[in-house]
């Protein structure tokens, strides 16, 4: 009996050690500080609400300036023709001085006002002139005031790349920020010519819609966005036609999404730390992302201990120790 008792104490001893340890350590468990690929949950958002906030900005920068252009080239055109018809006026209010016209005196008051609303107040009361006269005096109204509202047009186009501008500097400050835990410092990273992909579709102002995890993953049981696997096919495209996954389910980073790939520098595989042909594979491939990320949507590119985004361009990265962490043995693409 006391044999057993020893033993069931044990046992017991045993059970509840195990059981503290379970709750000492599940909470590590469920809330693992990285993910498989280096970094954090909590940096992988960081870095694409930064990324996505600088693109949306840019995008809507440039097409203010395209308006931008188009309200210039208007107002200039605009000028002229106010100029053409001042000068038309002008004619009229000879002519009705040569007529002996009492009108002469009111035209006269019109040619002098000098803003838009005192134009158009004093031109209402020149009703008595004759017919082309008048069609006269209403074509340049009409172009007075298109030039004024063209003008208020630009100062708002102009409020608008001021707003956008400091949003895409806090943006760019924010993705430092998130970076200066893991490197951060400014690197020579990797360039990879023009740009050659087949652009993606955007919005009218430039921006990138949002998409589902809806298309079949070539590489994978899984799905991606429409923007991933196109860049996925234009990548192989351009000859880069090595080993690559995508799609794989997990909590934080954009793999799970639909709108990450990684693609292997060695050929058949993920291998270790990436040298000799299999490294310049990989540099060249990275250089061609970035290059391209305006025409696909790139978000993020990691290769070899280092991050490119859209707002910072090439920066140290300090993932991990493994390959894999580290981004030394594949490319990492992040997409919009």
């Amino acid at each position: 009996m006391r044999y057993l008792f020893r033993v069931y104490l044990v046992i017991g001893c045993a059970v509840a050690l195990v059981a503290a340890l379970l709750v000492t350590v599940s909470p590590a468990l469920s809330a693992p500080a990285t993910d498989p690929e280096g970094g954090s949950a909590s940096l992988r958002k960081a870095l694409e609400t930064a990324s996505r906030g600088y693109v949306d900005a840019k995008a809507k920068l440039e097409d203010s300036r395209k308006k931008d252009d188009e309200i210039g080239k208007r107002i200039g055109e605009l000028e002229q023709r106010v100029e053409a018809s001042s000068a038309d006026l002008q004619r009229v209010a000879a002519q009705a001085y040569i007529d002996g016209s009492s009108g002469v005196n009111v035209l006269a008051s019109v040619l002098d006002s000098r803003s838009l609303d005192n134009f158009l107040q004093r031109v209402t009361y020149v009703d008595h002139l004759s017919q082309e006269d008048t069609r006269t005096i209403r074509r340049a109204t009409s172009e007075r005031r298109e030039l004024s509202n063209s003008r208020e047009q630009l100062k708002d186009e102009i409020d608008k790349q001021q707003k956008q501008e400091k949003e895409m500097a806090k943006r760019k400050a924010d993705a430092e920020k998130a970076l200066a835990r893991f490197g951060g410092a400014s690197t020579a990273g990797y360039y990879g010519g023009p740009a050659t992909a087949n652009p993606a579709p955007r919005r009218p102002n430039g921006t990138w819609p949002s998409e589902s995890c809806k298309a079949d993953d070539p590489t994978t049981a899984g799905c991606l966005t429409s923007r991933t696997l196109n860049a996925y096919n234009q990548a192989r495209d351009a000859g880069f036609t090595r080993f690559t996954r995508c799609y794989r389910a997990q909590s934080s980073g954009e793999h799970g999404k639909g709108r990450a790939c990684d693609f292997s520098a060695a050929p058949n595989t993920f291998a270790g730390v990436a040298s000799g042909g299999d490294k310049e594979y990989g540099n060249r491939l990275a250089g061609w992302f970035t290059s391209n990320s305006d025409r696909l949507g790139v978000l993020y590119v990691i290769w070899y201990r280092q991050i490119w985004l859209p707002g910072t361009g090439w920066r140290s990265y300090s993932g991990g120790g493994s390959p894999s962490a580290a981004h030394t043995n594949h490319v990492h693409l992040s997409m919009q």
